[in-house]
């Protein structure tokens, strides 16, 4: 889960500032994929839209707004397939991919109908449990600010209205902390069976709650891969240039801040050594026996 709070004046200043010293560097990185074609791809990930502010992961809905504004000026608009084949052929301009994690029914009001107005792609992750079961979620609850999660119905009208629903477990477990084959089963495939059921749509997509390092795992990659989704994506930061894995891809936590979105976007050199990839393929699982047999979702539409 994205932490940050939002940062006094004199801070946000500084940030202005450095973005403006940096457009010279920004000028020739585009330049240099114009010639190149290793454009950047950015994966943004939002949580809740909504004006009360009441977490550090909730954008309001005016900055929101100027965000989208600035992204459709400065950047191509993509969807995740279009992500995918950019990172596996090259590109000669920067994108963003927008994505938004868990799924609050505060996304409905005016966030997400600006994106469907506008034909922007969006991968909306859901957690499936909290939605059939209408609990907020956890992380808010600890917080003292729960919110209503999405209902059934304002899922499958985002489906209809062609917002792709992606998998965020079912729990929103921790699945760095999962060393169960077929508890992560039941969290990866088994969310993604719920929505497939809700939207009557198949599920493409999945993104792991929290989205640290610690809470990733290559056995949890695996149980996704296996079970024939098309990508993961993780949340702590880092770009996707052509030549990297498109089947893992890295976010931004984006919050109430357009500087530091028009840095990111700028490709921070110093983002660029923070965030090394997280080698799924060599972090350590065993699968024995019939564990390993059958990893496929057996009821995904």
């Amino acid at each position: 889960m994205h932490d940050s709070i939002p940062w006094p004046r004199w801070k946000h200043a500084l940030l202005a500032g450095y973005y403006a010293a940096l457009a010279p560097y920004r000028w020739r990185n585009r330049r240099r994929w114009q010639h190149t074609g290793n454009a950047p791809v950015l994966v943004l990930m939002y949580h809740r839209v909504a004006d009360d502010l009441a977490t550090p992961w909730t954008v309001s809905n005016a900055v929101f707004e100027r965000q989208i504004d600035w992204l459709r000026a400065n950047v191509d608009l993509i969807s995740m397939a279009e992500a995918q084949r950019r990172i596996r052929e090259g590109s000669h301009r920067a994108a963003a991919c927008i994505t938004f994690d868990d799924g609050y029914a505060d996304n409905c009001d005016s966030a997400l109908p600006l994106l469907i107005r506008h034909r922007i792609p969006c991968v909306y992750f859901v957690t499936s449990r909290n939605v059939i079961d209408q609990r907020p979620f956890d992380h808010d609850v600890k917080r003292g600010a729960p919110s209503p999660p999405n209902t059934i119905e304002q899922i499958r009208a985002l489906a209809d209205a062609g917002i792709e629903i992606g998998g965020h477990t079912r729990t929103h477990a921790d699945l760095g902390q999962i060393d169960d084959p077929a508890a992560l089963r039941d969290e990866i495939l088994g969310g993604a069976d719920d929505l497939a059921r809700m939207t009557l749509r198949p599920v493409r997509y999945f993104a792991f709650p929290f989205g640290q390092k610690p809470n990733l795992s290559g056995l949890a990659f695996r149980v996704a891969r296996d079970g024939g989704l098309a990508a993961v994506c993780s949340a702590y930061g880092g770009f996707n240039f052509p030549g990297d894995d498109p089947f893992h891809l890295q976010r931004f936590a984006v919050d109430n801040d357009l500087v530091r979105l028009k840095n990111w976007c700028g490709v921070d050199p110093r983002k660029l050594c923070k965030h090394p990839r997280f080698d799924f393929a060599a972090s350590d699982f065993v699968i024995r026996g019939d564990e390993s047999s059958d990893l496929t979702a057996s009821g995904r539409v």
